[in-house]
């Protein structure tokens, strides 16, 4: 049962009204958005709790999207509710990067593509493999998403890829894939799977033009590397 605590949630509201929400802490964010502690914590210390269940590397406010609700609701003063309201909280500011980032889509351009899907892949915990199927004049059909978090990129097949590109009428496509290590560099798989679906994408008339591989707001991109 949460309780509720007056008093300690004035300080950093006081403080939002003075100096707005770009002078606060994180600690003051994140008491503002729980409001209210218990008896014995305020909801600042509340919040310093939650923070410290941030797992290495992805620390602070970031580390709150690895958090599951069982997680969030073994600290005290954090019942359900507000553990639901921190979890939508994350995947709010997910969408909100995403929709800034569709502002400047661009899918000629390596860095505007991976800065689209960064917030969608980054923090995952497991790969996830997209097949982005365009248009004669480079615009998106359809992003198939061909395995989430069950099938390693280095298991999806060349043929699975076309098929889906064939269906979706594509003239060219692009993958997508996140290495949940935080680090981007390719695998000698991923090379080997790239390479085969260049070579089939030229022989079929649908080229791969770039496979994009997300780290911790870090890519690598085969078609800025060389690789194809």
């Amino acid at each position: 049962m949460e309780e509720k605590n007056v008093g300690c949630f004035d300080l950093p509201y006081e403080r939002f009204m003075r100096f707005g929400a770009e002078n606060l802490t994180e600690k003051e964010l994140l008491a503002i958005i729980l409001r209210t502690g218990t008896r014995e914590h305020s909801a600042i210390q509340v919040a310093e709790e939650v923070l410290a269940l941030a797992r290495y590397p992805r620390e602070g406010l970031l580390g709150l999207y690895d958090l599951t609700l069982e997680d969030l609701m073994s600290v005290r003063g954090i019942g359900e509710v507000k553990a639901v309201r921190l979890k939508c909280l994350t995947e709010f500011s997910k969408r909100i990067s995403q929709a800034k980032a569709k502002e400047v889509l661009c899918f000629q351009n390596s860095q505007s593509v991976a800065e689209y899907y960064m917030e969608q892949l980054r923090h995952r915990d497991t790969e996830c493999v997209y097949l982005l199927n365009l248009d004669n004049k480079g615009r998106m059909l359809s992003d198939k998403r061909l395995s989430d978090g069950s099938v390693r990129m280095s298991l999806i097949s060349p043929r699975e890829i076309f098929l889906e590109a064939l269906r979706s009428k594509a003239v060219s496509i692009i993958l997508i894939h996140n290495h949940p290590s935080g680090d981007p560099t390719p695998s000698k798989s991923d090379v080997s799977l790239t390479k085969n679906v260049h070579t089939i994408g030229e022989m079929m008339n649908i080229p791969l033009t770039d496979h994009i591989i997300i780290g911790d707001n870090r890519y690598i991109s085969f078609r800025e590397e060389g690789y194809i």
